[in-house]
């Protein structure tokens, strides 16, 4: 039987097992302004600090630089706390050896093919730094720029706003983009993401966030078992180098129908050949909602272990699924344990990859005069 969340939260406030690294006691259960301490220093000699927020129960720390959300805590059906998102202790592991753990993602989530697309007649090359491809923005994408952080509270909400603004050309980008990002922590302990940016001058831009989720606890293992539903007939197979071929393939019959809820290992090592190009699912899910004006729900993640859930809701009209198949037992996380192959996965709301190569997709195409905006909503449960 599914819990009420706000039953699960008193109990855990009650019992003292609220107090963790925010330092709090009931008070995690409760909206307050977002505390600000240094977190490391570049080797530029660029500070960057953390910011910790609570409120309805969820925790959130996030770094200025990149605007990681460097940990994420909610409870379990008992009430116990843990964070369920992967990341690192210190800025050097960062800024050297990040697989994007928390971050936001810019200008152009996901990949472009060559790091090459022409728009209103215009070439553009891209800083390549995926193979013979553009991926999350390139070498010096938005995961690596530190941005100016701004706390608020608003009425029962908590929040940053994070701001930064990339230059005309920055990774062979063309416009200068502004570019906004909220993070909002609602009483009811939503974490909701408000992406906005503008230009002046015709540009593409494809905006996410790339956190790696495990709701058993970050380092607890295998997301094998964890229970996925994605609300998508369709998805977007890739060639080898992982650029969609323009296909919109149907789910139906394939490992890559999650339209009812099954555990992600269930079919991870079917041998499909998209399967086998991506070493398990690195791929963009047709989002059935398509775009619309409000977020919808598309998609639930649930750990049966511990009953937490995630459902998440977007405006966006596709969401990439990848079951962290690059992680390698070479990175140790904020728990001090390493991260294997599968011990995390990324649900990323977004436009499709490639899109500017692909006249049928979604455009992502802003122009001066307009403002791009989206939401993502992630709801948490047992």
């Amino acid at each position: 039987m599914e819990l009420n969340r706000r039953t699960v939260i008193a109990g855990a406030a009650a019992a003292g097992l609220a107090a963790t690294t925010l330092g709090g006691t009931a008070q995690a259960a409760q909206g307050r302004k977002p505390v600000k301490e240094l977190f490391g220093t570049l080797a530029d000699g660029t500070k960057v600090y953390r910011w910790s927020l609570a409120n309805g129960g969820t925790r959130l720390k996030v770094l200025s630089y990149g605007g990681i959300v460097q940990t994420l805590e909610i409870p379990d059906r008992h009430g116990r706390y843990a964070n369920v998102v992967a990341g690192f202790d210190d800025i050097a592991d960062y800024a050297a050896k990040s697989p994007y753990f928390g971050a936001l993602i810019g200008r152009y989530g996901n990949r472009i093919g060559k790091g090459r697309f022409t728009l209103d007649g215009t070439p553009y090359q891209l800083s390549v730094n995926d193979g013979d491809n553009s991926l999350h923005g390139g070498a010096q994408g938005f995961d690596k720029r530190v941005w100016d952080v701004e706390p608020f509270t608003r009425g029962s909400d908590v929040g940053l706003r994070l701001h930064y603004t990339s230059a005309d050309g920055e990774m062979g980008y063309p416009g200068t983009l502004r570019t906004t990002v909220t993070y909002t922590l609602t009483r009811h302990g939503d974490w909701r993401i408000d992406y906005a940016a503008s230009t002046d001058k015709a540009t593409v831009v494809n905006l996410t966030s790339h956190v790696y989720w495990n709701l058993a606890g970050e380092g607890s293992g295998t997301v094998e078992d964890h229970e996925l539903s994605i609300a998508a007939a369709r998805y977007t197979p890739t060639d080898a180098g992982l650029i969609p071929t323009g296909e919109l393939a149907a789910v139906a019959g394939t490992p890559f129908d999650f339209r009812r809820a099954k555990p992600i290992g269930r079919d991870l090592r079917a041998g499909h050949e998209q399967q086998v190009l991506a070493k398990g699912y690195d791929h963009n899910w047709v989002l059935d909602k398509g775009i619309t004006a409000r977020p919808e729900h598309i998609a639930t993640l649930r750990d049966p272990r511990s009953g937490r859930t995630l459902k998440i809701a977007t405006d966006q009209p596709g969401l990439q699924f990848y079951s962290g198949n690059f992680l390698d037992g070479t990175l140790t996380g904020t728990g001090g344990r390493t991260y294997r192959q599968g011990d995390a996965l990324c649900l990323e709301t977004q436009h499709f990859p490639d899109s500017p190569n692909h006249a049928h997709f979604p455009s992502t195409v802003l122009r001066p005069g307009q403002t791009y905006r989206t939401t993502t909503i992630h709801t948490f449960g047992v």
